[in-house]
């Protein structure tokens, strides 16, 4: 039987014939097909030390980027004929929190040795997915360097609780999988970290630009010196986005939200930036937590920091 108006297993949504949206453009992975762009949900934030749901944000950024088209009009350009592949979600294990690592790392690197897309996507989860993901495209493209927006240093001890999400440039260090001066961080926030933290990163010559180098020097400067700083040593460039490095007023679905970040102009502007140059080839995207947002508005910002990746 044929229906005038249902259409079956599929979302009855207005359609305009001449705008195409971002999710029209992101189609399922099968075997040996090839895209553009690689998107991988990484669901895990069972690890976090504030409260946090962000395990649900890879599904809630995905349906966000429905509400987007294709077409940049400051660049009068459409993107409608980019291909975005969708990997889909790792599954986490219920309890075993080494294993669902484990998981990450694997499934990271087994999407990277397809080498269906020149660029990929990881969307979080919490930031320590960071430590999986990027220890996968180490093995894949040899040594990294990495650019990490962030209020946080991420550089917490071990021991108090294990592998967190605020340990995940720590570990990344001392495993051997990243050089401290291959890292560079960019919005660490006034009194959102400990002085032993700050010392860490000094110590392991970590390039840190806090928000007061931010209003001193401007984000397109830092920008540029952060890529300066690593793409004639490494073999590739990881973007990491936090997305709690933006101010509580333009994200407040993260599970540390606090004010005096960047303004999401600024996060989207920055991230256009660094992922122009040829040598990047990820950005994850973490620390949204749906169950605490306002009209997804943290997701619908995350979308815009895939879309401002993905079309440079």
């Amino acid at each position: 039987m044929s229906f005038q108006y249902l259409k079956p297993n599929r979302n009855a949504r207005f359609k305009d014939r001449y705008t195409t949206k971002v999710d029209e453009t992101l189609t399922p992975y099968e075997e040996r097909k090839t895209g553009d762009i690689g998107v991988i949900g990484l669901p895990f934030s069972k690890t976090s030390i504030s409260l946090s749901g962000a395990s649900e944000a890879p599904g809630t950024i995905r349906k966000a980027l429905g509400s987007y088209s294709t077409y940049s009009g400051e660049k009068d350009e459409d993107y409608e004929n980019m291909k975005l592949l969708d990997f889909g979600d790792v599954p986490v294990h219920p309890t075993d929190t080494g294993e669902t690592l484990k998981r990450m790392q694997t499934s990271v690197k087994e999407m990277l040795e397809t080498e269906a897309c020149q660029k990929y996507v990881m969307l979080g989860g919490d930031h320590g997915v960071s430590f999986p993901s990027i220890s996968a495209f180490k093995e894949k493209f040899g040594r990294i360097g990495v650019i990490q927006w962030d209020a946080h240093h991420d550089l917490r001890n071990i021991e108090d609780g294990g592998r967190t999400n605020g340990t995940p440039f720590r570990s990344l260090i001392e495993e051997g999988v990243l050089w401290g001066e291959d890292l560079c961080q960019i919005g660490i926030r006034d009194f959102s970290n400990a002085k032993t933290y700050a010392d860490y990163a000094k110590k392991h010559n970590i390039h840190t630009y806090t928000m007061a180098d931010v209003e001193e020097k401007g984000i397109q400067f830092i920008t540029d010196q952060a890529i300066q700083k690593l793409e004639n040593k490494c073999d590739t460039i990881y973007l990491s986005v936090d997305m709690d490095a933006v101010d509580q007023a333009f994200a407040p679905g993260c599970p540390a939200i606090g004010p005096g970040g960047l303004t999401a102009r600024e996060l989207l502007g920055s991230v256009a930036m660094a992922s122009q140059h040829p040598l990047v080839k990820g950005v994850d995207i973490v620390e949204v937590d749906p169950t605490k947002d306002f009209r997804d508005m943290t997701s619908r910002l995350a979308a815009h920091v895939m879309m401002r990746y993905m079309y440079t």
